[in-house]
């Protein structure tokens, strides 16, 4: 459960230190991180105001992650609300793809910084949520269990509620 736990948190970790870095550059040096960031030229013409606005975006995200980290009742939610925008993010990068916008490379280049976050953000909103719905005295939510509700499967309440 400890090296889960920690492996959870790493993944959270990445996600706050890399949307905390893309926030302070694009919203400090939009044209240097236009210029900088590989393949971001290829998608259009430079754009300071657009920028910035990703750049807030990517700062509410990393608040998202570092307050859900010291928040753990609200953990669920807070992952749950950066990691849907990190997917839609990333679902548009494969949509780009798919319709010929961008060529297949651009898969294996963006994966670090636009797939790899929202399947981070994914395992740790489901650590997360297994973890607020696990059974009272410890242990690992299993699918088709009670959840920790305190009620059985015909849903009366269990003994200690």
């Amino acid at each position: 459960m400890t090296v889960r736990k920690y492996s959870v948190l790493a993944m959270v970790w990445f996600n706050i230190v890399l949307a905390a870095w893309l926030s302070v550059y694009m919203l400090y040096d939009p044209e240097s991180w236009y210029y900088f960031i590989p393949g971001v030229t290829d998608t259009g013409l430079y754009n300071q105001h657009f920028i910035r606005d990703i750049g807030i975006i990517q700062g509410f995200i990393a608040l998202a992650f570092l307050i859900g980290v010291h928040r753990l009742e609200r953990r669920t939610e807070l992952w749950g609300a950066a990691t849907l925008w990190l997917i839609a993010h990333a679902v548009f990068h494969l949509w780009e793809v798919a319709v010929g916008i961008c060529s297949a490379s651009v898969i294996v280049r963006d994966f670090p910084a636009v797939s790899l976050p929202a399947l981070f953000g994914i395992v740790a909103t489901m650590w997360a949520w297994s973890q607020q719905n696990a059974p009272a005295g410890g242990g690992i939510f299993m699918p088709g269990s009670n959840g920790g509700s305190g009620k059985d499967r015909a849903g009366k309440l269990t003994a200690g509620n």
